[in-house]
């Protein structure tokens, strides 16, 4: 059996572009809701217990640095190692590897914590597929891209990582 292509996955999932860059669709919204008040604050509005996305980055693109409400976990499926740079809460920049080679240090799983600054790029020029899923489920008023310059002034000494994995505002 060879393996799909980006396109063919693309296709045959049904994805669709991605404001942060890539390609998506949402597998699972939880039928039940989260009552606004057992929520903190940050969150305005009752939310889904859980969501999951397939999400695919074709060589060359990138997710560019954003952040959101809720904790997120990647998952990897197939293609290329996948390479998530976060800024964390008290700006410090970490690396972590998403992918197969576990003797290389790369994880199948990675969680991203909520209101993290986190950009996203496969390492080779293959495709990678993963999934993503959030808790309390993703709602995109609580997806935040970062602005280039506002972000650069806040960690001056991320300013390259910053420069790389945002788009032209």
């Amino acid at each position: 059996m060879n393996p799909l292509t980006a396109e063919q996955l693309i296709r045959h999932l049904n994805l669709a572009r991605h404001p942060e860059g890539g390609w998506f669709r949402e597998t699972y919204r939880s039928s039940e809701q989260i009552d606004p008040a057992a929520l903190p604050g940050r969150y305005g509005g009752s939310r889904s217990f859980s969501t999951a996305i397939y999400f695919l980055l074709e060589p060359g693109d990138f997710s560019a640095l954003h952040r959101i409400k809720s904790d997120e976990i990647w998952h990897w499926h197939a293609g290329s190692a996948l390479c998530i740079e976060i800024i964390d809460l008290e700006g410090t920049h970490n690396i972590l590897m998403l992918g197969q080679d576990i003797e290389a240090g790369e994880l199948f799983q990675i969680v991203i914590p909520a209101g993290c600054w986190f950009g996203v790029a496969p390492q080779s020029d293959g495709y990678t597929l993963v999934s993503c899923t959030v808790a309390p489920g993703f709602d995109f008023a609580d997806f935040k891209m970062a602005d280039r310059a506002i972000l650069t002034r806040q960690y001056p000494q991320h300013a390259e990582i910053i420069q790389r994995l945002t788009r032209t505002q």
